[in-house]
Protein backbone atom coordinates (compact mmCIF):
# COMPACT_ATOMS: atom_id res chain seq x y z
CA UNK A 1 0.00 0.00 0.00
CA UNK A 2 1.38 3.11 -0.99
CA UNK A 3 2.03 5.55 1.62
CA UNK A 4 0.75 9.45 1.92
CA UNK A 5 4.71 10.48 3.03
CA UNK A 6 5.99 8.60 -0.16
CA UNK A 7 3.78 10.63 -2.90
CA UNK A 8 6.10 12.91 -5.01
CA UNK A 9 5.11 15.88 -6.79
CA UNK A 10 6.37 14.78 -10.11
CA UNK A 11 4.14 11.57 -9.48
CA UNK A 12 1.14 13.47 -8.61
CA UNK A 13 1.57 16.36 -11.24
CA UNK A 14 1.52 13.00 -13.94
CA UNK A 15 -1.63 11.64 -12.51
CA UNK A 16 -4.49 12.39 -15.31
CA UNK A 17 -7.25 14.24 -12.87
CA UNK A 18 -10.48 12.39 -14.91
CA UNK A 19 -8.90 9.52 -13.39
CA UNK A 20 -9.65 11.13 -9.59
CA UNK A 21 -12.73 13.35 -10.53
CA UNK A 22 -16.14 12.24 -10.98
CA UNK A 23 -16.67 15.18 -12.99
CA UNK A 24 -15.31 15.17 -16.32
CA UNK A 25 -15.30 17.75 -19.49
CA UNK A 26 -15.94 20.48 -19.89
CA UNK A 27 -17.14 20.21 -16.07
CA UNK A 28 -13.46 19.21 -14.91
CA UNK A 29 -11.74 22.49 -13.11
CA UNK A 30 -8.60 21.24 -12.08
CA UNK A 31 -5.46 20.63 -13.71
CA UNK A 32 -3.30 18.96 -12.03
CA UNK A 33 -3.12 17.29 -8.21
CA UNK A 34 0.71 18.86 -7.22
CA UNK A 35 0.71 17.95 -3.19
CA UNK A 36 -1.50 15.14 -1.40
CA UNK A 37 -0.89 14.80 2.60
CA UNK A 38 -4.04 13.77 4.46
CA UNK A 39 -4.80 17.16 6.02
CA UNK A 40 -3.72 19.12 2.99
CA UNK A 41 -3.96 19.06 -0.78
CA UNK A 42 -3.09 21.40 -3.60
CA UNK A 43 -3.83 21.91 -7.00
CA UNK A 44 -2.84 23.70 -10.02
CA UNK A 45 -5.01 24.98 -12.65
CA UNK A 46 -4.45 27.75 -15.90
CA UNK A 47 -7.63 29.70 -16.63
CA UNK A 48 -8.41 28.80 -20.02
CA UNK A 49 -10.59 30.86 -21.87
CA UNK A 50 -12.45 27.99 -23.46
CA UNK A 51 -13.61 27.15 -19.56
CA UNK A 52 -17.39 26.92 -19.19
CA UNK A 53 -16.80 29.89 -16.48
CA UNK A 54 -14.90 32.16 -17.57
CA UNK A 55 -17.06 35.26 -18.35
CA UNK A 56 -15.34 38.81 -19.65
CA UNK A 57 -11.88 37.23 -19.61
CA UNK A 58 -11.91 36.10 -16.25
CA UNK A 59 -12.61 33.27 -14.31
CA UNK A 60 -15.97 33.46 -12.52
CA UNK A 61 -16.95 33.03 -8.56
CA UNK A 62 -18.69 30.26 -9.39
CA UNK A 63 -15.78 28.79 -11.35
CA UNK A 64 -13.70 29.45 -8.28
CA UNK A 65 -16.25 27.54 -6.27
CA UNK A 66 -16.23 24.56 -8.23
CA UNK A 67 -12.35 24.70 -7.95
CA UNK A 68 -12.27 23.95 -4.71
CA UNK A 69 -14.96 21.77 -4.45
CA UNK A 70 -13.01 19.87 -7.03
CA UNK A 71 -9.40 20.10 -4.96
CA UNK A 72 -11.46 18.62 -2.14
CA UNK A 73 -12.74 16.03 -4.62
CA UNK A 74 -9.22 15.29 -5.94
CA UNK A 75 -8.15 14.65 -2.36
CA UNK A 76 -10.46 12.12 -1.76
CA UNK A 77 -10.29 10.32 -5.42
CA UNK A 78 -6.40 10.27 -4.89
CA UNK A 79 -6.95 8.55 -1.48
CA UNK A 80 -9.71 6.04 -2.70
CA UNK A 81 -7.77 5.13 -6.04
CA UNK A 82 -3.76 5.07 -4.96
CA UNK A 83 -3.77 4.40 -1.62
CA UNK A 84 -7.70 2.39 -0.62
CA UNK A 85 -7.34 1.15 -4.25
CA UNK A 86 -11.44 1.40 -4.58
CA UNK A 87 -13.34 3.62 -6.89
CA UNK A 88 -13.96 7.34 -6.89
CA UNK A 89 -16.84 8.47 -5.41
CA UNK A 90 -19.31 11.16 -6.26
CA UNK A 91 -19.34 14.05 -3.51
CA UNK A 92 -21.53 17.09 -3.16
CA UNK A 93 -21.27 20.44 -1.59
CA UNK A 94 -23.47 20.50 1.93
CA UNK A 95 -22.38 24.14 2.82
CA UNK A 96 -20.26 27.01 1.42
CA UNK A 97 -19.27 29.32 4.75
CA UNK A 98 -16.83 32.38 4.99
CA UNK A 99 -16.20 32.76 1.76
CA UNK A 100 -14.67 36.09 0.70
CA UNK A 101 -13.76 36.02 -3.07
CA UNK A 102 -11.10 39.01 -3.74
CA UNK A 103 -10.12 38.98 -7.11
CA UNK A 104 -11.09 37.20 -10.34
CA UNK A 105 -8.09 35.59 -12.41
CA UNK A 106 -8.06 36.66 -15.83
CA UNK A 107 -7.68 34.01 -18.46
CA UNK A 108 -4.05 32.98 -18.53
CA UNK A 109 -3.21 32.76 -14.49
CA UNK A 110 -2.39 29.15 -13.04
CA UNK A 111 -4.44 29.35 -10.10
CA UNK A 112 -3.11 27.16 -6.34
CA UNK A 113 -5.90 25.95 -4.48
CA UNK A 114 -4.84 24.58 -1.19
CA UNK A 115 -7.51 22.77 1.24
CA UNK A 116 -6.64 22.01 5.22
CA UNK A 117 -9.32 19.39 6.69
CA UNK A 118 -10.42 20.54 9.88
CA UNK A 119 -13.05 17.77 10.54
CA UNK A 120 -14.06 14.87 8.87
CA UNK A 121 -16.97 12.07 10.43
CA UNK A 122 -19.57 10.38 9.10
CA UNK A 123 -18.87 10.90 5.21
CA UNK A 124 -18.73 14.75 5.89
CA UNK A 125 -15.30 16.91 5.44
CA UNK A 126 -15.27 20.34 6.64
CA UNK A 127 -12.34 22.23 4.40
CA UNK A 128 -10.83 25.60 4.58
CA UNK A 129 -9.73 26.64 0.93
CA UNK A 130 -7.49 29.47 -0.47
CA UNK A 131 -6.77 29.98 -4.02
CA UNK A 132 -4.23 32.14 -5.20
CA UNK A 133 -2.42 33.63 -7.84
CA UNK A 134 0.60 34.69 -9.24
CA UNK A 135 0.61 38.43 -10.66
CA UNK A 136 4.14 39.18 -11.09
CA UNK A 137 5.83 38.79 -8.22
CA UNK A 138 2.58 39.38 -6.09
CA UNK A 139 0.82 36.64 -4.85
CA UNK A 140 -2.89 37.40 -5.46
CA UNK A 141 -5.34 36.20 -3.11
CA UNK A 142 -8.43 34.67 -4.99
CA UNK A 143 -10.89 33.36 -2.27
CA UNK A 144 -10.92 31.76 1.44
CA UNK A 145 -13.78 29.95 2.22
CA UNK A 146 -15.11 27.14 4.23
CA UNK A 147 -16.66 24.35 2.49
CA UNK A 148 -18.52 20.91 3.80
CA UNK A 149 -18.83 18.04 1.25
CA UNK A 150 -20.62 14.59 1.35
CA UNK A 151 -19.23 11.93 -0.19
CA UNK A 152 -22.02 8.97 -1.80
CA UNK A 153 -20.63 5.25 -1.13
CA UNK A 154 -20.54 3.57 -4.33
CA UNK A 155 -22.44 0.74 -4.27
Amino acid sequence: MMEATDISETFLRSIDVHNILPQQEPFVMIGSLTHFEMNTTTTETEIKATNIFVDHGKFSASGVMENIAQTCAAREGFYNKYILHKDVQMGYIGAIRDCQIQALPPVGATITTRIDILEEVFGMTLARAMVTYMQGDDRIVVATAEMKLAVRENG
